[in-house]
């Protein structure tokens, strides 16, 4: 198994899309290929196979100590509307308009207590590792996970009666692309700004 296989066998992710087969750097495929629209077909929904793969993925996320602190609430519109609409009711207007035709809507959580019981400085770090990793799931099984901070956290930690350590980091919608949909160019600053070969400011070209 050549290296991207490997790393793609670790994040648990899919080799099942017919465009990321024939890439001859899976893994920069899949990371092309995902982005964060806007539109989604509505008429499709998300099988309890896809959601499972993408929940498996997230399991195989690193975090400090094993701890494992994320929690991720999985509302399916077609078999639970109730915990759906709770979700969509606590994102802002703007998310709502266009978040509404996603057959999926999850909440991401992360748990502020360590397993031995002191505060966990880095749960949201972990978490959001988890969240990376369904994500890259979800794109390389040919669907289209967006992101979303425009929400409101008390209204899903009272909504799903959250313990009180746990809190909502992001709301991530889950579907099928809408097939008229024209993605947008994805804009990234050079990577020297960000990147750093040793000392603070030495950018890696």
């Amino acid at each position: 198994m050549n290296k991207n296989k490997t790393l793609i066998a670790i994040l648990g992710l899919g080799m099942s899309s017919g465009c990321i087969s024939k890439a001859t750097d899976p893994m920069q495929a899949i990371l092309a290929k995902r982005h964060s629209g806007y539109a989604y077909d509505s008429s499709r929904p998300v099988s309890h196979e896809q959601i499972q793969q993408m929940v498996k993925a997230a399991q195989s996320a690193p975090s400090c100590y094993n701890d494992q602190p994320w929690f991720f609430i999985v509302c399916d519109r077609a078999t639970q509307p109730d915990a759906y609409n709770k979700v969509l009711n606590a994102l802002v207007e703007f998310n709502q308009q266009w978040a509404q035709s996603a057959p999926v809507l999850i909440v991401v959580a992360a748990g502020m207590n360590s397993r031995e019981g002191g505060h966990n400085h880095w749960a949201q770090y972990d978490s959001g590792a988890a969240a990376v990793c369904m994500m890259l799931q979800a794109t390389s099984l040919g669907l289209m996970a967006h992101q979303m901070a425009g929400f409101d956290p008390a209204k899903i930690s009272a909504s799903f009666e959250l313990p009180a350590d746990v809190m909502p980091m992001a709301v991530m919608a889950v579907g099928y692309e809408a097939s008229e949909t024209k993605v947008k160019a994805r804009e990234r600053k050079p990577q020297e700004q960000n990147f750093f070969a040793g000392s603070w400011g030495n950018g890696i070209r």
